[in-house]
């Protein structure tokens, strides 16, 4: 009987990927360090995808990252993507349109610089917006940002 258990457990754990290329949920992030802040408005050309207001975050050693311009396997940047409802001469946040995250895995995420990319939809961590298709949906445009590590953001004192 245990012989047998022994076997099921052994042939369950081949099945498991050592590693798997998801982007986790960045549980706890808005109690990391605040990066910047902006507003993109109708007229931008990245509106239609990326209108409202921005909020980015990191990690401990993503922000290491910032500082020096060498971003190790473990830094995480969240982009927190609210509705930007204006109203009275001024901009409030309305409703999380998604939680992009960069997850930083020089191995796992070879493929894309290094980084892996997920959206979550609404922020709800079971409502995946990029999957597979981090190459297209999000490499593409961080691609020419390669001498910054592919980081569009940058840390201001």
């Amino acid at each position: 009987m245990i012989a047998r258990l022994l076997s099921i457990v052994a042939a369950a754990a081949v099945c498991v990927p050592v590693h798997s290329a998801e982007v986790p949920f960045p549980t706890g992030y808005r109690s990391w360090t605040h990066v910047k802040s902006m507003v993109i408005e109708p007229g931008h050309a990245l509106y239609d995808s990326f209108g409202g207001i921005h909020h980015l975050y990191a990690n401990a050693k993503a922000m290491d990252g910032y500082r020096t311009g060498r971003f190790r396997d473990g830094s995480v940047i969240i982009f927190d993507l609210l509705e930007a409802n204006a109203a009275d001469n001024a901009v409030s946040e309305g409703k999380r349109k998604v939680v992009g995250v960069m997850h930083r895995d020089a191995r796992k995420y070879a493929a894309t610089g290094g980084w892996g990319f997920e959206g979550f939809a609404e922020g709800d961590p079971k409502r995946r917006a990029v999957g597979t298709n981090a190459e297209t949906a999000c490499f593409g445009c961080h691609a020419p940002q390669k001498d910054s590590s592919y980081v569009f953001s940058s840390w201001r004192e």
